[in-house]
């Protein structure tokens, strides 16, 4: 049988990304010749069967967005693939132009665009508006042309197919098993987690905050990139940072050590617009290891925590009430593990990437 050959195309994610590389491609790969174009220097290679191809790294978003592109681009149209799946919003003239050599082309969609713009710091407060406004109405227009659409989540999908677009809801969902860390006694343990980019829209200096009304032997092991200009040297400069253990990028192996260490894992995300309906990947990351949570209190998030009885939510811009929540849980040991296999029990039955690859092979199935 002739397998068909896919690409995948990102200018931003790294090679071994969660969901476009350990979800997306290995799922496909049984089915598909998958390639995947990535744009970080690290060169060529062949992983779990996988076709990596390096477009090579520049510095800088500016310099990323006009040159990594039209590499990426070059590259894609070497492959000459049938279907190629795009992940990135830079990428939508690729898409474009790749539908005028009569592929077919799936746009992946992570954020919610329009809302993301938003909290771009580093641009002018009176120009987000209106750079919302235009690339809403741009993606709109190249996703009407694609071969399909697919969203993160169900508010994304909500976004496009209000549009009048076809758009499937492939949710980030953790794979069972991963991340299991087996049996492991934690009545010693006074460590909570935090693992993802560490930025000040994600809620790090309200948590660090939260540490100063938290035992002396509570810990946060904080796993991740930290780019944010002055970020650093700000939680640096806060009373509680020596209860942080900065632990940088860290491999899957590692996070499941982290996993393993730790009382509860936190996402206490701001309310900013692009947040509220979001759902993170770490959130069901946390579930599948039987870490119960300490998240905000969006009404979305709320419906999966506590209904789920899985964890506590908190309003994210009280540290207070943040360490009130981790006090609660390593104080009570028995209520945590519980929470953590509430939390496990509905990765097992319903947020698990099993049924989301089912959803994925159907979008593949119909376009080839």
């Amino acid at each position: 049988m002739n397998l068909s050959n896919i690409t995948h195309l990102t200018s931003v994610h790294s090679r071994k990304d969660t969901r476009i590389f350990l979800k997306e491609c290995i799922s496909l790969s049984s089915n598909y010749h998958v390639n995947l174009v990535v744009a970080d220097g690290l060169g060529d290679e062949v992983a779990q069967e996988v076709s990596i191809i390096d477009a090579g790294k520049v510095n800088g978003r500016l310099q990323r967005m006009l040159t990594t592109t039209d590499k990426i681009y070059e590259k894609a149209i070497e492959l000459d693939s049938d279907i190629y799946h795009f992940h990135d919003p830079e990428l939508l003239f690729v898409g474009l132009k790749l539908i005028r050599h009569g592929k077919k082309v799936i746009y992946d969609v992570h954020e919610d665009l329009p809302k993301l713009i938003l909290e771009k710091t580093y641009l002018p407060s009176w120009f987000l508006p209106i750079l919302s406004k235009s690339l809403d109405i741009y993606e709109i227009y190249a996703a009407r042309k694609f071969s399909s659409v697919l969203a993160a989540t169900p508010s994304i999908q909500k976004r496009f197919t209000s549009k009048g677009i076809t758009c499937h809801n492939i949710n980030n969902y953790p794979i069972i098993g991963e991340l299991d860390t087996g049996v492991v006694n934690k009545e010693a343990c006074y460590n909570i987690c935090y693992i993802g980019d560490i930025t000040q829209v994600r809620g790090i200096v309200e948590l660090v905050k939260a540490l100063e009304f938290t035992d002396e032997k509570t810990h946060l092991l904080l796993g991740g990139p930290l780019n944010e200009p002055g970020l650093l040297d700000e939680l640096r400069s806060l009373k509680s940072w020596d209860k942080v253990d900065m632990l940088g990028f860290v491999s899957r192996e590692q996070v499941k050590e982290i996993f393993a260490k730790s009382v509860a894992g936190v996402v206490t995300f701001l309310p900013l617009p692009n947040h509220i309906e979001a759902q993170p990947n770490k959130m069901f990351e946390y579930m599948s290891a039987e870490l119960p949570l300490i998240g905000s209190n969006f009404p979305l998030w709320k419906e999966i925590i506590e209904g789920n009885n899985c964890g506590l939510c908190v309003d994210p811009l009280q540290p207070k009430a943040i360490a009130d929540a981790i006090n609660t849980l390593i104080d009570n040991k028995d209520l945590a593990q519980w929470m953590g296999q509430e939390g496990k029990k509905a990765v097992l039955s319903r947020y698990n990437w099993n049924i989301e690859q089912k959803k994925l092979l159907q979008v593949y199935e119909e376009l080839t």
